[in-house]
């Protein structure tokens, strides 16, 4: 990381963006300003949704093209990109690293002095109903209070952009509605990556992909009619 490593903006700035992997090109061209508080990303599967959000906190690089999430790049700002940007995996599993809630949230308070972690991690867990399982097994908490630890896990590093990739899709209709209200409620931008088109309607902006490459971008009821237009 280059020690001037900075934010210097609140944009997500796209330009002739590409990603391919062998022969495979999963995304070409694609270009995006994306200013909006709330940004979802819609899209059937396979037409790029993931491999775009991978793109903005540095799990994969672009190809082709260039890239600036909030004034940094994926290449020579890769460490400082990766600790601004909180990325929530579909599954918790993926990042739920330590054996109970407790332990997992210190992992992610580690830039808080030791003497005042156990304090920050109690608050954390009481703020998402979780003080009760604070020293349980991680693996014996239902789906949906992994979720919100993983959740709570990545707000814990406060990062400067919450990017959450199909966040509700394995959990029951009550904590999908939970979680989504959730993410929603951030105090930092939030670009989500969804099938819950109701979900996605209560966003700021929308962006649509569509075998690798933006479809449209607006209003996001606008967008979602389109997209289910295509789909009938």
């Amino acid at each position: 990381m280059r020690a001037d490593a900075v934010v210097t903006d609140t944009a997500i700035h796209c330009a002739r963006v590409g990603y391919a992997v062998d022969d495979a090109v999963l995304l070409h061209d694609v270009d995006l300003e994306l200013t909006a508080a709330r940004t979802a990303i819609i899209g059937a599967n396979g037409s790029g949704k993931s491999t775009f959000a991978r793109l903005l906190n540095g799990l994969r690089t672009p190809t082709t093209g260039s890239l600036r999430v909030h004034g940094l790049g994926p290449v020579r700002d890769a460490a400082a990109l990766r600790r601004h940007v909180g990325f929530v995996f579909t599954n918790p599993e993926a990042q739920i690293l330590m054996p109970t809630p407790a332990e997992d949230l210190a992992l992610s308070l580690t830039h808080v002095p030791r003497v005042e972690r156990a304090a920050r991690v109690a608050e954390i867990l009481g703020r998402y109903g979780l003080a009760e399982r604070a020293d349980v097994p991680a693996s014996d908490l239902s789906g949906g209070q992994r979720q919100l630890l993983a959740i709570a896990a990545v707000l814990a590093t406060e990062p400067g952009l919450v990017v959450a990739d199909e966040p509700t899709t394995l959990l029951d209709l009550r904590n999908a509605h939970r979680v989504g209200e959730l993410l929603l409620g951030l105090d930092v931008p939030v670009v989500l990556v969804t099938h819950d088109l109701e979900l996605a309607a209560h966003c700021d902006q929308a962006v649509w992909f569509d075998d690798g490459a933006v479809r449209a971008v607006g209003e996001p009821g606008e967008v979602i009619a389109d997209y289910r237009r295509s789909c009938a």
